[in-house]
């Protein structure tokens, strides 16, 4: 890997979300600034997704907490999913006719363990070594596990790309895909860390609701026919994870498909647990935006925010992104378009800039004032596990200016440039 002869790099980043919706993809380039090397350009070549085969999906959704799942289950799912992983990268770079210099292929989160607020280990499956081979380029892999051996959270990753993309201004800057996470940006030392649930107990209540049949209410349309249990919401804003102090991380071995019915039992509300499905539905949407609110309150407090930005497949659901922009007022909410960063391929251009920066050796997560990173690890650590190792010939690229990275600029989305 030797990078451009323009002294860029091109990266291919993979993404799949909590949600398990899609694999998507983003073959961006990256070069620093000749006039500033602290600034780096991105130019994204190409994105796109790839579709979940159904059945392996719910294989994956099967093995997801609360489900219990044996060895040999993970390792089946390793192999699968590593292959999806595969096939999504060479698909992304056929369709795009684009050369690459490495792949970042995440892998698939089954299992995100976290105690009395402190992450002690993290589980990702898709088999790396089935990526490399198929497309005969280095993969970077395993992203989370080095910020939490340093006594980070590992999660989020994206304050990273919300920085350095719309630091610009004071910005609160989410993402809400299965969990919701929020940024706070542009405002001195970064904060960040996960909301709680995004979309992950909607699609569960959808799925147990339709036997495995459906897994979304689609556009919110049955969210939008429901009335909220205020009871059973008061019994869900009493989960003890909304008083953890930031930066904080969940995933669905929390906020599982028996989440719901734990809290009601907690409350005494054994008997309203299961509501109507339309009312059930309105509930968790009133739950996922009153959590995101008030942790963009609470971390954006004395801080003068501008705007908030949201992107994932939550700012998809009508009826959620209307309740959170009303709660949110006067701030307005839009999405990362107007700095040239498609919404759905959020995430996986993030992949991609991790990729450059461990490709240059430099952390993939922020630094705090006292030099700690915003993941509440002790010190920001470059991110990652290289296939095939470097022993076995991966020649990182002698790119020019390894220093660090202070500001991306990403050119206007063409519906920009012709509106």
């Amino acid at each position: 890997m030797s990078g451009g002869a323009d002294g860029s790099l091109t990266v291919l980043g993979l993404m799949s979300g909590t949600s398990v919706d899609a694999i998507d993809t983003a073959l961006v380039r990256f070069t620093r600034d000749g006039a500033d090397p602290a600034v780096l350009r991105g130019e994204i070549l190409a994105t796109g997704e790839q579709p979940w085969d159904p059945g392996l999906r719910r294989e994956i959704l099967a093995a997801l907490p609360p489900a219990s799942a044996d060895a040999g289950t993970w390792c089946r799912l390793h192999a699968l999913t590593g292959r999806a992983f595969a096939r999504a990268a060479r698909s992304a770079l056929g369709a795009s006719g684009e050369r690459a210099d490495l792949v970042v292929s995440p892998g698939q989160t089954l299992f995100h363990g976290v105690e009395d607020g402190r992450a002690w280990g993290t589980l990702q499956v898709g088999d790396p070594a089935a990526v490399a081979a198929a497309t005969g380029l280095p993969v970077l892999s395993d992203v989370r596990s080095a910020d939490i051996a340093a006594g980070g959270q590992g999660a989020p990753l994206v304050p990273l790309l919300d920085e350095l993309l719309l630091g610009d201004e004071p910005s609160a800057v989410l993402n809400i895909g299965g969990i919701a996470n929020c940024s706070i940006v542009g405002a001195g030392e970064v904060v960040a860390g996960d909301t709680g649930p995004g979309n992950a107990l909607l699609d569960a209540a959808v799925l147990r609701a339709s036997g495995g049949r459906e897994h979304v209410d689609v556009d919110g349309r049955l969210a939008a026919r429901g009335t909220i249990d205020e009871e059973l919401l008061a019994a869900l804003l009493a989960d003890p994870f909304y008083a953890r102090a930031f930066p904080r991380s969940t995933g669905r071995e929390h906020f599982d498909a028996d989440h719901v019915d734990r809290c009601a039992a907690r409350a005494g509300l054994t008997q309203r647990a299961d509501p109507p499905l339309e009312d059930l539905l309105a509930t968790l949407v009133e739950l996922t935006a009153r959590t995101i609110a008030r942790a963009v309150a609470d971390l954006g407090r004395g801080r003068g925010l501008r705007r908030v930005v949201g992107s994932g497949g939550g700012m998809r659901n009508p009826v959620l992104r209307a309740r959170l922009a009303e709660l949110l007022d006067p701030l307005p909410l839009s999405g990362p378009e107007s700095a040239g960063l498609p919404a759905d391929a959020k995430e996986a251009v993030l992949m991609a800039l991790i990729g450059a920066m461990s490709a240059h050796g430099l952390p993939g997560v922020l630094a705090r004032a006292d030099g700690s990173a915003v993941t509440g690890a002790r010190r920001p650590v470059v991110l990652g596990s290289w296939t095939p190792p470097p022993a076995g010939g991966l020649a990182l690229p002698s790119l020019p200016h390894r220093g660090p990275v202070r500001r991306l600029l990403l050119p206007p989305l063409p519906s920009e440039e012709t509106s």
